[in-house]
């Protein structure tokens, strides 16, 4: 009997999985903190003969290749993927037996990437799954817009012919267990719940609704910014990334933070934002641990800036490392536990500023001097505050000089990017207030809004 477990990196809205039978398995798109797929191993007491990827990913580094030195499994990459490390290259139709009854059989699907490959699961001749990495997502597919610019029409329209290829080879009852999607930004768009199937995807994905035209022209259209990161991701993978290093960083007094701060290094807070606003570092920076971190922090920082992470705890450091170690940002240069006044000289006060809902704006009087809207594209798309300036937050650091003088209220969806913004502001000198509140709550505070058109 075959088994499928799967590995969630949520933060990342990646999955990758362990699947097989009684004595062996498979482990596709595995995470870069392989350690966390040993112990699913361990637990089901099966050795790993295979590690498989569906493509050479753009969103994070892969734990593929330390994996398959750890456990001696073969190591297979479509044939297509240029890559700098030995692997087992596969190819359409290619076809490895995982455990007694089991196989799996690649299947090229390009699209995401000129190379990927889906692979589907047999036991005893009957299709089991199918595992889509970036192609077939769940009411989605992944975007075709990462590997280079003058492919990207030809890959959408690539993606459209691989959406009816698994349609019209699988039964409809087989599960489609994608890699990308569940929050990843290499997803096209995003999907809703976490579980489908061809013939589920066959009622509502627009790869198999539209014609390939009208797909493309939908796809291309509604793409949005890709994270600064990802940039570094492929090549990583392609020349075969390093094991993964989570020792604990060389740990840093109040001096040494503050030296760092004046060298131009990044001093990253991991605290809450409500615990940041109260107190915080001067000149440092908020990204939550509970948030997006690996995603925002990478996209934000100068690529090989040095960082330095304060934390609530040990445990909070240590989790924040393994998410941006997955990422690429392998090595804090330093860290420091405690609270506030541990992180900041003899003589000197932590800095703060105040966080309110969309009420307390509405209730300004006069106006206020500045509203930014930290949303992106598609979200500044529904509707916006009449008179507010925007700045996806992504762009902000990067153009702090476009917020007009004045205290600013920076606000976002929910109010975790704008705790991001405020400290960056925050940093640069400027009085800042956070919207710590759903924006839905601006409609009922009277605010004048402008209604969007929707993305």
């Amino acid at each position: 009997m075959f088994f499928i477990d799967t590995i969630e990196t949520e933060s990342l809205g990646n999955r990758s999985y362990l699947a097989g039978g009684a004595d062996t398995a498979v482990v596709v798109d595995p995470p870069r903190d392989v350690d966390r797929v040993l112990v699913a191993a361990a637990a089901r007491g099966v050795r790993i003969s295979h590690v498989v990827e569906t493509h050479v990913h753009n969103d994070y580094v892969t734990g593929g290749l330390d994996l398959a030195r750890i456990t001696g499994a073969a190591y297979l990459v479509p044939a297509a993927a240029r890559v700098a490390f030995a692997r087992t290259p596969v190819a359409d139709g290619d076809t490895v037996r995982v455990d007694e009854g089991i196989a799996l059989r690649a299947m090229a699907t390009p699209g995401h990437t000129p190379h990927h490959t889906s692979y589907v699961l047999h036991e005893r001749g009957r299709v089991t799954a199918v595992f889509t990495g970036g192609s077939l997502l769940i009411g989605s597919v992944g975007r075709p817009d990462l590997v280079e610019p003058r492919l990207t029409e030809q890959l959408a329209r690539a993606q459209h012919a691989s959406a009816h290829r698994l349609a019209a080879q699988l039964p409809d009852e087989t599960p489609v267990l994608p890699t990308h999607g569940f929050g990843s930004f290499c997803s096209s768009s995003q999907s809703e719940g976490g579980a489908t199937t061809i013939g589920k995807e066959r009622t509502v994905n627009d790869a198999l609704l539209k014609d390939v035209d009208s797909f493309v022209a939908a796809l291309l259209g509604g793409l949005e910014d890709v994270p600064a990161y990802y940039a570094h991701m492929g090549p990583a993978n392609s020349d075969g990334p390093a094991p993964v290093d989570l020792t604990a960083p060389p740990l840093a007094d109040a001096a040494e933070i503050a030296e760092r701060l004046a060298a131009g290094e990044w001093v990253v807070d991991l605290r809450n934002r409500i615990a940041f606003a109260d107190g915080h570092v001067a000149g440092s920076f908020n990204f939550e641990a509970e948030g997006k971190i690996a995603t925002y922090l990478a996209w934000m920082i100068p690529w090989g800036k040095p960082v330095t992470l304060l934390a609530a705890s040990s445990a909070q450091l240590a989790a924040a490392q393994r998410e941006l170690a997955r990422v690429g940002i392998d090595r804090p240069a330093a860290a420091a536990t405690g609270t506030v006044g541990d992180w900041i000289p003899d003589g000197h006060t932590p800095r703060a500023f105040p966080r309110a809902t969309f009420a307390d704006l509405a209730a300004q009087e006069p106006g206020p001097d500045v509203v930014l809207d930290v949303r992106r594209e598609s979200e500044r798309a529904t509707g916006w505050i009449d008179g507010s300036v925007h700045i996806p937050i992504h762009h902000l650091h990067r153009r702090l000089a476009d917020v007009p003088d004045g205290t600013v209220w920076v606000h976002c969806a929910g109010g975790m990017r704008a705790g991001i913004a405020a400290s960056l502001l925050d940093a640069a000198g400027r009085d800042v207030v956070a919207v710590d509140d759903s924006f839905d709550a601006a409609t009922d505070a009277g605010l004048p809004l402008t209604a969007g058109t929707g993305s």
